[in-house]
């Protein structure tokens, strides 16, 4: 099963692309998807939308995973990343392709079982399930990869998932 994980966002938006197979997770590709600040949002929805689909048509997944926005101080802020979000969405749903959402405390609660492990634990998880010989940069990237991990290592029917 091939697995699309993003991390949403605006300005940087990280993903990811990994194999599930019964000897394990492979890493296919993983990267970011960046827009100019300078560029009219309107803009960068598209070029966003463009780049998704460019992403889908190359890698053709079967399933994606995304995480779930978390707004904790700044809802000015994230009012664009769920703007962006919604084209990211809207690029995935239009393939009939299945989308699994899960929250910041589900993905760090699957890759290490602590639902508030930092980012070095995080990375370090990362890397270590999947036996690369770095972190992938830039940090989008690495948030990506954790959330198809955490995607692929979650028990669906458990949780009452498609």
């Amino acid at each position: 099963m091939r697995i699309l994980g993003i991390d949403p966002g605006y300005g940087i938006i990280g993903f990811s692309v990994i194999d599930k197979s019964n000897s394990g997770n492979t890493v296919v590709d993983y990267g970011v998807i960046t827009t100019p600040k300078d560029m009219p949002f309107d803009h960068r929805l598209k070029a966003i939308y463009d780049s998704m689909n460019t992403l889908v048509d190359k890698f053709a997944p079967d399933e994606c995973a995304i995480e779930k926005l978390y707004f904790n101080k700044n809802i000015t802020t994230g009012i664009p990343v769920a703007e962006a979000r919604g084209v990211i969405l809207l690029s995935i749903v239009n393939r009939d392709i299945p989308i699994y959402e899960y929250t910041p405390q589900q993905i760090k609660m699957a890759l290490t079982g602590v639902g508030k492990a930092d980012k070095h634990q995080m990375q370090f998880m990362v890397k270590t399930l999947l036996n690369l010989k770095a972190v992938p940069r830039p940090d989008d990237a690495a948030d990506a990869v954790a959330v198809a991990l955490c995607h692929s290592q979650t028990n669906k029917a458990m949780l009452g998932l498609r």
